[in-house]
């Protein structure tokens, strides 16, 4: 797999850890690992899309990042389970995987450095 998709895989998890963050911090110490997880993730997607299409990279990185807080938020803190939610969710990463296997590598339009 390309460096750049696994940049964005781990930068969509770092994006649900403050996504979570903003809404259940609350001392320094989670401000700080909210506020350091979105530098990073931030970096990450930006990283890639020095190599990927930047539509793609935003595409995938949002909607992996949707999903998961989605899930995290079902799993972790016990919002309801809904099915048509489910649906939804599998159908975003249906689009997020066809994008992937669509979207390729754009080594003509990388940015220079």
């Amino acid at each position: 797999m390309n460096r750049s998709w696994i940049f964005i895989f781990v930068g969509a998890v770092f994006e649900v850890v403050w996504v979570i963050g903003f809404k259940h911090a609350d001392n320094w110490m989670t401000w700080t690992g909210t506020v350091v997880s979105v530098i990073i993730s931030f970096y990450l997607a930006i990283t890639a899309s020095l190599k990927l299409p930047v539509g793609t990279v935003y595409a995938v990185f949002t909607g992996l990042g949707t999903a998961g807080t989605v899930l995290a938020e079902m799993v972790l803190f016990d919002e309801p389970v809904k099915w048509a939610k489910l649906l939804l969710i599998a159908l975003l990463l249906t689009g997020v995987l066809g994008l992937k296997l669509v979207g390729g590598s754009s080594d003509s339009k990388e940015v220079a450095r």
